[in-house]
């Protein structure tokens, strides 16, 4: 997998060059101070991914990703976990908090590795094919995939293809998270974030930011929390 650097702060920029050279599937093709020197480079140069600060001088990491029309895949690097939510608002895959753990590092590569793989797999003609009362038909790996409603826990988007992820299996198909929310059944399935739609039969918690569906962590987006909580939550709350 290639990737970049692009970190205002030299001792910053070092380090997780470091933290690449440490995995040998990752091919290190350049580290920048700033988002324009990046952007230059990565008009000439795609890369699976790139490593990116959230407080740069001129241009800050995440302005520079709402300007990317084809963007890799974003791991944020940043001092600042205030910036998570906002990150996932722009199909970040993942959120590393300075001074990055090696164990946390490798934790983002691999996720980014496996999203990548996942995506050679995916082949142009893979659809919603078929929808009925309570399940779905999937098109992927040249043949058709039943997936009963009750059995997805959520949806993942990913540029131009969704991960369906339920109880047993993921798959994986060409199409945005909005034209699949808009044929699911809304008495169960929740647009929660710009990149997520959960199944709220199989949310276990929640709190302001983050929906839990077993053991995975789904971000809330604010600009979806209030209808989230108005359809799904309000009437089936338990007060005193």
């Amino acid at each position: 997998m290639t990737c970049i650097v692009v970190d205002d702060e030299p001792l910053a920029r070092q380090g997780m060059e470091m933290n690449i050279a440490h995995v040998s599937s990752l091919q290190h093709r350049g580290s920048f101070s700033n988002a324009l020197a990046a952007s230059d480079f990565l008009r000439k140069e795609p890369v699976d991914i790139m490593f990116l600060d959230i407080n740069m001088p001129e241009l800050s990491g995440l302005d520079f990703l709402k300007s990317l029309r084809n963007a890799p895949l974003v791991i944020f690097t940043t001092a600042y976990p205030q910036y998570a939510l906002e990150s996932y608002e722009l199909d970040a895959l993942d959120y590393l908090v300075k001074p990055i753990r090696i164990e946390r590092f490798l934790k983002a590569v691999n996720k980014a590795e496996n999203h990548l793989r996942l995506l050679q797999q995916v082949e142009g003609s893979n659809q919603v094919e078929k929808i009925e009362d309570d399940f779905v038909f999937i098109k992927a790996d040249r043949k058709f995939f039943k997936i009963n409603f009750k059995d997805i826990l959520y949806i993942e988007g990913l540029k131009d293809y969704v991960i369906i992820f339920t109880i047993d299996n993921k798959i994986i198909t060409s199409m945005n998270v909005k034209t699949i929310a808009a044929q699911l059944p809304s008495s169960i399935f929740a647009r929660v974030s710009k990149s997520y739609i959960v199944n709220v039969l199989h949310i276990t918690s929640f709190d302001n930011e983050i929906l839990y569906i077993q053991q995975n962590e789904i971000p809330l987006g604010q600009s979806y929390r209030d209808d989230f909580i108005r359809q799904y939550i309000d009437g089936k709350i338990v007060r005193r």
